[in-house]
């Protein structure tokens, strides 16, 4: 059995129809998950076990009722469960912000219900942390019923703000772990058994629902605590979110950018949108949360965040692809179940690294979790079964009584837009731009002076950049790395070698990628990102690469474009070395500057480049220029408005283009080690042409930058870009 990963799952009545049974089998696969639930030194402390139900109605209206509140006719009523400290002062505080700010909303409170728990059922660990429960009942006013949903996050984001900023939970124990109409969330820090004897709600008999989303948690990225416990709002998820910095990071990127009159009073009240310090699928619920209620549906923003590996030019790859100019792809290995109370389904990454299997019986119950045996099915009751495939979406629609075939959803979704039109008028392939004037080619003395003032040696030369334009592959070495660490060196190294790339400790498998390289992507975009929000032929205006790697003929093109609303232009990373060392950090303020100024002047390809280095002059280093651009950009809110490009003569091996891409660079062309490229094949060292050999050097950095990814459980080089997956070793904070 497995042990060292979560257990998630789900079980359905296709038809709709509430009962007793979904809740206690939703419980019973929680139970029969419980190998998969972690414990620590407290054997009765688990990392955290949930349900997810619709919300029982005939349950709430009863302890409405004995508390002295009407709940609204015609369900328009919401129910909170709201973690709160148990400091009484501090949770006097939170509610009252919590109930001013849903009066403020337009939404009236109609009281509070102290949900029954009992704690003899929870270990000694989780009872030293454990919040007060507590549920808000409110009455939907002034809002039609489409926008419920939306309220109710708007209402939830600026109280969660509100607490945060004015300090009043300094423990930081409140939570919501549910605001809805359709939906309640029972979780905590549980062992599955524990779930349903803590809280008596799960044992009473009108508690019923059509669907039950179960979760047991291994926790991996994060320590345990009660409001990191699953199932979240929209999402159970059974896997790692290897990406996560770098999608927060362009979430963050994209906020000057968000627009959508869905939400009253504007997006910029609600950030941060990723709530910093939760964990990897606590920030994909917050994205998915985001994403469906500003108008997709839930599978439809599922599949922009894990986008499957399709066939080229189909509709549903022309959908991916104009999707990955709204949202970059949320990348590494998951399972995920997910609701909205109505829908009910789940979905793989598009590797298929983490198992889901499925059972539909007699009775019109789907049952569905990582494992098979969670429900005991009678053999004859069985009448399908089977198991998800990477990419495949399985979906239960419980209004429309029927299981949604992935084909046909998909092919909904695909077919909302012309996508396949769009992209072919508004995105331009680098093959099809016309050339532009190339720099004369480095060679002789020069190139080697150069390769001096940018930290080559000889064996960078002879070892690493030769072998690679030879064989087509990165050179192999045995006994390990003895090289001392790049502070400790007296070599001078460059930047990228204070960088040490982190891998996926958790992730099994390792993705390989030679027999995975079908569903691993190096392709990536140039220019402009669009608002999230909107779905109009303009958003993908961008320039197209196979590849991130660019030879001097394709960054000539590129700085040559003139099509659509293209405009590059090169800024020099170039400052004189008669500045001194206090030169270095103007240079940067200049540079800074400089970016600014040209995306205010409409410029949308920034192309950052060291060419110009002699006796008189140094340059930035590259992935310091870089970095500097990417963060004052993204300060200023204009960061998505174009982009990077970097023209170094420093980047020569595979980890100093993956530092680049890492770092946000959409693109890099080491230029002198493809002029050096050029110098050993006209020396007789590499077999020519010089175009060939070129190809070869630029196909070893590209194959490197798929075994790097791999490591990290990553297969789409838009999410490992800005991915910052990188730990710094021997330089001063200040600095990194």
């Amino acid at each position: 059995m497995e042990r060292d990963a979560c257990g998630v799952g789900f079980v359905a009545d296709i038809k709709g129809v509430r009962s007793r049974g979904i809740v206690d089998d939703g419980l019973e696969i929680l139970r029969r998950l419980s190998h998969r639930a972690a414990v620590g030194a407290d054997p009765q402390t688990g990392d955290g076990a949930g349900i997810l139900l619709q919300l029982p109605e005939r349950l709430f209206r009863a302890e409405a009722a004995r508390l002295g509140f009407d709940l609204a006719p015609n369900r328009r009523f919401a129910v909170g469960q709201v973690f709160l400290p148990p400091e009484p002062a501090a949770r006097a505080a939170c509610e009252h912000i919590l109930e001013q700010v849903v009066g403020e909303e337009g939404q009236r409170v109609l009281g509070w219900r102290d949900v029954p728990t009992d704690a003899s059922h929870v270990g000694q660990t989780a009872r030293a942390v454990m919040p007060v429960f507590r549920q808000l009942f409110i009455r939907m006013r002034r809002v039609p019923p489409s926008a419920w949903e939306r309220t109710l996050y708007v209402i939830r984001k600026l109280a969660e703000n509100r607490i945060r900023d004015r300090g009043v939970d300094p423990t930081g124990h409140f939570h919501v772990a549910s605001l809805s109409t359709e939906t309640v969330v029972y979780k905590g820090l549980l062992l599955p058994r524990q779930l349903p004897a803590f809280f008596a709600d799960l044992r009473a008999p009108d508690l019923t629902s059509a669907i039950a989303v179960v979760h047991s948690r291994f926790s991996t990225n994060t320590f345990p605590t009660w409001d990191l416990a699953q199932p979240f709002r929209y999402i159970a998820h059974n896997g790692e979110i290897n990406t996560l910095r770098g999608n927060a990071n362009w979430m963050q990127a994209r906020r000057s950018q968000l627009k959508s009159a869905k939400f009253s009073g504007g997006l910029d009240r609600l950030h941060p949108i990723i709530v910093p310090g939760k964990s990897d699928s606590a920030q994909f619920d917050n994205m998915v949360e985001l994403l469906t209620l500003g108008g997709r549906t839930l599978p439809h923003a599922m599949m922009m965040m894990i986008p499957e590996a399709t066939a080229a030019d189909s509709a549903l790859d022309a959908f991916y692809r104009y999707a990955s100019s709204l949202v970059e792809p949320w990348d590494g290995p998951a399972a995920i179940v997910f609701s909205d109370g109505q829908l009910v389904g789940a979905t793989l990454d598009r590797n298929g690294l983490r198992p889901a299997r499925w059972t539909l019986t007699t009775d019109d119950r789907v049952i569905l979790a990582s494992e098979t045996g969670v429900i005991d099915v009678a053999p004859e009751r069985v009448r399908a079964k089977g198991r998800l495939t990477p990419g495949m979406m399985f979906v239960v629609d419980t209004v429309e009584g029927r299981i949604v075939d992935d084909a046909e959803l998909k092919r909904d979704v695909a077919g909302r837009f012309p996508y396949r039109k769009w992209l072919d008028k508004n995105v331009f392939e680098l093959h099809e731009l016309e050339g532009g004037a190339e720099p004369a080619t480095i060679a002789g003395d020069e190139l080697w002076r150069l390769a001096r003032a940018h930290g080559y040696t000889d064996e960078c030369a002879g070892v690493i950049v030769e072998a690679m334009a030879t064989g087509g592959k990165e050179p192999i070495g045995s006994m390990g790395n003895d090289t001392p660490l790049a502070v400790l060196s007296d070599r001078a190294p460059n930047l990228p070698a204070y960088f040490h790339q982190l891998f996926a400790q958790v992730t099994n498998p390792p993705i390989d990628p030679i027999r995975e390289a079908l569903v691993m992507s190096l392709e990536t975009n140039i220019g402009p990102d669009g608002n999230t929000f909107d779905e109009t032929p303009e958003q993908c205006h961008q320039l197209r690469l196979d590849g991130p790697v660019l030879d001097n003929r394709g960054l000539a093109k590129i700085r040559a474009v003139r099509e659509g609303v293209f405009d590059p232009v090169t800024l020099s990373l170039v400052w004189p070395i008669a500045d001194g060392a206090d030169g270095l950090a103007a240079a940067v303020e200049r540079l800074c500057r400089a970016a600014a100024a040209a995306i205010d002047d409409g410029h949308n390809v920034l192309i950052l480049s060291d060419r110009g280095v002699d006796a008189r002059h140094v340059a930035i280093p590259a992935l310091l220029a870089l970095s500097a651009v990417q963060q004052s950009l993204v300060a200023a809110g204009t960061r998505m408005q174009a982009g990077l490009v970097v023209e170094t003569g420093e980047a020569r091996e595979v980890h100093d283009i993956a530092v680049l891409i890492g770092y946000g660079a959409a693109a890099v062309n080491p230029y002198l080690a493809i002029d050096l490229v050029g110098e050993l094949v006209a020396r007789g060292r590499v077999p020519g042409p010089a175009d060939a050999a070129i190809a070869r050097y630029i196909h070893a950095l590209e194959d490197g930058l798929r075994k790097v990814m791999s490591k990290m459980g990553i297969s789409t080089i838009q999410s490992y870009r800005g991915a910052q997956i990188f730990e710094a070793v021997g330089l001063d904070r200040a600095l990194v």
